[in-house]
């Protein structure tokens, strides 16, 4: 695992063969060769089994799905929910990707105290479903940018519910608008291979950080997932350089679960399959290449 100083070490260390004028990403390198799934809340099917459908329509690989919110008592927990989504999944020919949390964003995992139970219990539907990964948001009411206390305490919640991950073989993936550094602080105090970063680029350069410097640097070990949008806008239409992006994930050996999933990648107004169609085909040529 790369602890925060050695990430810094190899930060500088790259900064200086940048000065020399060697380019770190101009060697060949192979395609990643990734499925391509979707968030369903990002195609309007927010925890709801037809959004696999809407999924086929498109031509995705698969889909990402939410746990569920508030009101429908995060009913991906019930049994009976999870074998709609499974037969729903089988019949269509679709998998399901991962499974999210969004509804950390409004109940904080940081502070709110039913929240270790969602997680927990998180951990039973994906080993009921088969799902490697569940990621857990820290957006908005959950942000952790300046709050080393909320920091503090989500750290001892991961190193109390991480054990039972482990176990059923669960990543437990945190997205946020934190420094590279700040998200090797909390792993490397938690302490847990069960325990990973769930990657979003646009989140990242939008909070300020250098994403092509952290991706060669933390892409293979400590990425378990990842997110590609343009919020707003058709990926194609974006500022961010997705072919180098592919290329750095690639020449990084990037595996992590198989999965890169587009999200919030539809301009106003824009019909929802086209703009996915439209996107999964920037997706498959210009940064998965297959």
């Amino acid at each position: 695992m790369i602890q925060r100083r050695e990430f810094i070490r190899r930060s500088a260390f790259a900064a200086v063969l940048t000065g020399m004028g060697l380019d770190l990403s101009a060697s060949p390198v192979n395609s990643l060769n990734l499925n391509v799934g979707a968030c369903d809340w990002s195609i309007g099917q927010s925890s709801n089994p037809a959004g696999l459908a809407l999924a086929k329509k498109i031509g995705l690989d698969g889909l990402q799905v939410n746990l569920g919110n508030i009101e429908n008592k995060l009913h991906l927990r019930d049994p009976k929910i999870q074998n709609q989504y499974l037969e729903q999944s089988k019949s269509l020919g679709i998998p399901i990707s991962s499974l999210a949390i969004g509804e950390l964003n409004s109940f904080p995992y940081k502070s709110d105290p039913q929240t270790e139970a969602w997680v927990s219990e998180s951990i039973d539907v994906a080993q009921a479903m088969n799902l490697p990964v569940i990621l857990l948001a820290f957006f908005n009411k959950n942000d952790l940018r300046g709050d080393s206390q909320g920091k503090k305490e989500v750290i001892r919640r991961l190193k109390a519910v991480a054990p039972k991950a482990e176990k059923a073989g669960v990543i437990l993936g945190i997205e946020s608008y934190l420094s590279a550094a700040e998200h090797l602080e909390i792993l490397d105090a938690v302490g847990s291979s069960a325990v990973k970063i769930y990657y979003d680029f646009r989140n990242s350069a939008d909070a300020g950080h250098p994403i092509y410097e952290e991706i060669p640097l933390l892409a293979k070990e400590h990425f378990c997932e990842i997110h590609i949008k343009e919020n707003g806008k058709l990926l194609r239409d974006g500022d961010l350089d997705w072919p180098r992006i592919g290329e750095l994930l690639a020449k990084s050996d990037y595996k992590g679960s198989g999965w890169m999933q587009i999200e919030w990648s539809t301009p106003e107004g824009a019909e929802i399959v086209s703009a996915y169609q439209d996107n999964l085909t920037f997706v498959t040529k210009k940064i998965n290449q297959q």
